[in-house]
């Protein structure tokens, strides 16, 4: 189990990597973790004080940290250092309370937000930047890497962007000696690649985000040439950009149950199956976000429920499932439509919608039903972006797994979201996207 230096570190970080936390132990060491990356006979292994660490983590800003350290899991990342629901001393701190290392975010200026890096007076003050910022946490000691930029590869055209990610990592080598860098992808494009192979020399170890295509991550490393270790640092739901569209062009979600299954799938098939380069992952997204819809990307619930990803992740991770699961959405009809077969209601039309859904404990089951607008074509968000949620105009609870409703009055893209709640923190949720006609 990781030694982090003391006995005390022992205890509370081996029970977080079972996943058996006990949050009555407190780690007492004050001084940073010494993670370094080893090539031995059969790959890459990052080690934390001497002992190998296989990165079973999530993304996280403003999740539950101690849940993510109960269901098993022992790292998280940020995309940030401050990420305006806590600093980057608190998160570290809760961190280091539930014996997690984070992998901290510095936010670097993308090309696709106006940055130009071709303007060295500003490429000098954002290293001037990232430089105060690691002199705040270098030694903290839940700190475990620095991720340098986020997907700063996405819609964007010029190269010089590398040569700052290098000057960082320099900078970062210089003063915090303890913590290697790494830099996020946005997919694995092998020209990416290439150029940092070429221009970053001073990064430790690639991080690459991918979602549906994950199952040809390794196909596509292998094409780059990149011999090199990485982490897969966000993976999960298929993307939105990745699935069927309605003939009016609203991408359809997957239930909660269907991610579950890719989330195993997934971790199993890719992630686990040891390549002698990957050196672990993080989760998107051990809490909830509003992209495209309130659900799509989110392990948890507005609510704070618990869904199936998350009892899929423990799992994995641990060996062992929650002792309540959370309940299998198995079908979701409306009108005895699928989300596949373009919907399509008269404005106040009556409509008939029913839910399949089995509970793995036989709990009794609570349903919610909502009407949602899609998001607008001019308000989707880019990149993972702020997106506002649209409000919801039409809701209705019910104990029965069918209900009747009426369809908006305004013609327009909607979804009939359904929510089953099994009274124990958990639930299941699936959309059908649907169109009110003019």
């Amino acid at each position: 189990m990781k030694a982090l230096q003391n006995i005390a570190c022992i205890l509370a970080l081996g029970l977080a990597m079972s996943g058996c936390v006990n949050h009555s132990e407190v780690i007492t060491n004050n001084g940073p973790v010494k993670a370094e990356l080893k090539k031995e006979k059969d790959g890459y292994v990052l080690y934390c004080d001497g002992q190998p660490f296989f990165i079973k983590g999530a993304g996280l800003e403003g999740g539950d940290i101690e849940a993510l350290a109960s269901h098993g899991g022992n790292a998280l990342r940020t995309w940030r250092t401050d990420n305006h629901i806590m600093t980057g001393r608190e998160l570290l701190d809760q961190a280091y309370a539930h014996g997690l290392l984070v992998c901290m975010g510095l936010e670097i200026g993308r090309e696709r937000h106006g940055f130009d890096y071709d303007d060295a007076q500003a490429v000098a003050e954002q290293l001037e930047y990232a430089r105060k910022e690691v002199m705040k946490y270098k030694d903290h000691p839940a700190l475990l890497a620095w991720g340098i930029g986020n997907e700063l590869n996405l819609h964007y055209s010029n190269p010089k962007v590398w040569d700052a990610v290098n000057e960082i990592a320099v900078m970062i080598k210089e003063i915090d000696p303890n913590h290697p860098t790494t830099t996020m992808f946005a997919g694995a494009g092998k020209q990416e690649v290439e150029y940092v192979m070429e221009r970053c020399p001073a990064i430790d170890f690639l991080s690459f985000q991918i979602y549906g295509d994950i199952m040809n991550l390794p196909k596509y490393i292998a094409e780059s040439g990149y011999t090199g270790a990485y982490i897969i640092s966000e993976w999960g739901a298929t993307g939105h950009w990745e699935v069927a569209l309605t003939e009016w062009g609203v991408p359809i979600e997957q239930t909660s149950h269907e991610k579950a299954l890719a989330y195993r799938e997934r971790y199993e098939k890719v992630i686990a199956a040891h390549n002698g380069q990957c050196i672990g992952s993080f989760v998107f997204l051990w809490g909830q976000k509003q992209e495209r819809t309130p659900t799509w990307y989110g392990m948890f619930l507005e609510t704070g429920e618990n869904t199936e990803s998350v009892d899929v992740m423990q799992f994995v991770w641990t060996g062992q499932w929650p002792d309540n699961r959370s309940p299998q959405l198995k079908s979701f009809l409306l009108n005895n439509n699928t989300a596949y077969d373009n919907v399509y209601l008269n404005p106040g039309e009556t409509f008939r919608a029913k839910a399949m859904v089995e509970d793995p404990d036989g709990d009794p089951l609570q349903y919610k039903w909502e009407i949602i607008p899609d998001v607008p074509e001019h308000l989707q968000s880019d990149g993972g972006d702020f997106e506002q949620r649209q409000p919801t105009v039409f809701k209705h609870r019910s104990a029965e797994d069918e209900m009747t409703g009426t369809a908006p009055s305004q013609p327009g893209a909607y979804r009939l979201f359904v929510y089953a709640f099994d009274g124990h923190n958990n639930a299941a949720t699936a959309n059908i996207p649907f169109y009110v006609r003019n």
